[in-house]
């Protein structure tokens, strides 16, 4: 499964670079199609709805991937891409509970949970004009989040603690910095926030969102 998802990055990866050389300018004058590798350090944590269970910690993480920015104005994108995401939360529980950890049920009395998604965001980016060399953007949308892996502290499994599908909205904002031509450096900070439960414990009904707060960085190319 691991090698297929890196395949299809880097599939996505020169396509983009293809179609940024077939459409390099728009009828105004500026770039229609704009791309961005993107490095983000994050941080992130759990936050449960149920009275026995609480947040215990955060997770170091980081989020890599290509951006892909489609402008219908100056100023204005839609913006997606195809990013490979490391997050996770530590989650305490009142009374001891019941986990498959590594394909056995054990009881349990706290989580350590580090998982990895394909992330898929849409939204919208938009963004001043240049001043000297330097623009502001802004960044608002949704995340489509597909969970691959799934592990404790230990590196045990916990796939059959964890939902496949995860989704969320996201906000941010940066500055992009000129070094030439059209390349650019990113600096941003954005936040997400879970709609959907993490979470799949089957002893428990509980609704567990996960948040986010990355630190960006990247250039655009």
């Amino acid at each position: 499964m691991k090698n297929i998802l890196i395949a299809v990055f880097f599939s996505f990866f020169f396509l983009s670079l293809s179609a940024q050389t077939q459409e390099s300018a728009g009828i105004h004058g500026y770039k229609k199609n704009r791309f961005a590798f993107l490095l983000s350090p994050q941080i992130s944590w759990m936050r449960p709805d149920h009275i026995d269970v609480d947040a215990n910690g955060s997770v170091f993480g980081f989020n890599l991937g290509l951006a892909y920015n489609r402008f219908f104005e100056k100023n204005y994108a839609f913006s997606t891409g195809l990013f490979f995401n490391a997050a996770g939360g530590k989650l305490t529980y009142s009374d001891s509970t019941y986990a498959n950890v590594g394909g056995e049920i054990i009881e349990v009395t706290d989580l350590d949970y580090k998982l990895k998604y394909v992330d898929i965001p849409l939204g919208l980016k938009l963004m001043t004009n240049d001043f000297r060399r330097t623009r502001f953007f802004m960044d608002v949308g949704l995340d489509m989040m597909f969970n691959f892996k799934a592990r404790n502290d230990d590196g045990k499994s916990l796939s059959e603690e964890v939902k496949l599908f995860n989704s969320g909205f996201y906000v941010g904002g940066g500055v992009e910095y000129s070094v030439g031509g059209s390349t650019y450096l990113i600096f941003g900070l954005r936040y997400d926030g879970g709609f959907t439960d993490v979470t799949d414990n089957y002893t428990i009904e509980d609704k567990t969102n996960m948040n986010r707060l990355e630190f960006r960085f990247g250039v655009v190319f």
